[in-house]
């Protein structure tokens, strides 16, 4: 299966086998349930529905709640479609657990970062600002945004002071540092997009797989 869902429980340091600290960034990954199965005949495509945490069926749906009882599981709070390998021909109620990333290098990890609410543009794209001293008036505004001759307009994609964080990131090529299968837990060197406790998606790293080195 390509991969899980999971939860962001926080970081930590660890030691590899060479004794080198590493910082890892410790994922609750699974145990997930087929809540679904897609099949080429039907559907177009191999796929599974994949569900994590179970949620209560007062804050369910009637639709969702028809949905979870045709696959004989409780409901859950998050759905995820996850793609299939060769061989891989699991049934709606199947438990899937971290112990599918035994023996995978690295992963790629999609989560949504943290809102941090509306920034300007030194914090949001990095810009020096004006001149702190000497009489200087525009210390941290943006200057300048276009000109007031042809083309007085501005320009389309120009940097401007905006909505900043809360965004779907994907953080590739992160490599695993262990994988405890009794816990449910991942540890991959680095950080992950979001805050602790927030839900991420695990699977196992695209461009490594692609060529042959995951």
């Amino acid at each position: 299966m390509d991969g899980l869902i999971g939860q962001k429980l926080g970081m930590t340091q660890v030691f590899d086998r060479e004794g080198r600290r590493l910082s890892v960034t410790v994922i609750e990954a699974g145990p997930c349930v087929v809540v679904q199965r897609r099949t080429k005949e039907k559907d177009g495509y191999d796929a599974v529905q994949l569900g994590f945490r179970e949620a209560t069926e007062r804050r369910t749906t009637k639709a969702m709640l028809g949905h979870f009882k045709k696959a004989q599981v409780t409901p859950r709070g998050w759905l995820q479609e996850v793609a299939l390998e060769a061989g891989d021909d699991p049934k709606p109620g199947e438990t899937v657990t971290v112990k599918i990333f035994e023996g995978v290098s690295h992963v790629d990890v999609i989560g949504v970062t943290k809102g941090r609410g509306f920034q300007g543009v030194v914090r949001r794209h990095g810009m020096l600002g004006g001149p702190m001293t000497h009489g200087g008036h525009s210390k941290r505004r943006i200057g300048s945004v276009g000109a007031n001759a042809w083309e007085a307009r501005v320009y389309r994609g120009h940097r401007m002071p905006g909505h900043m964080g809360n965004v779907s990131v994907t953080t590739q090529n992160i490599r695993v540092a262990e994988v405890r299968g009794d816990d449910n837990l991942i540890l991959i060197c680095g950080a992950v997009p979001g805050p602790v406790g927030a839900t991420v998606m695990v699977r196992k790293a695209l461009k490594k797989r692609k060529t042959g080195k995951a």
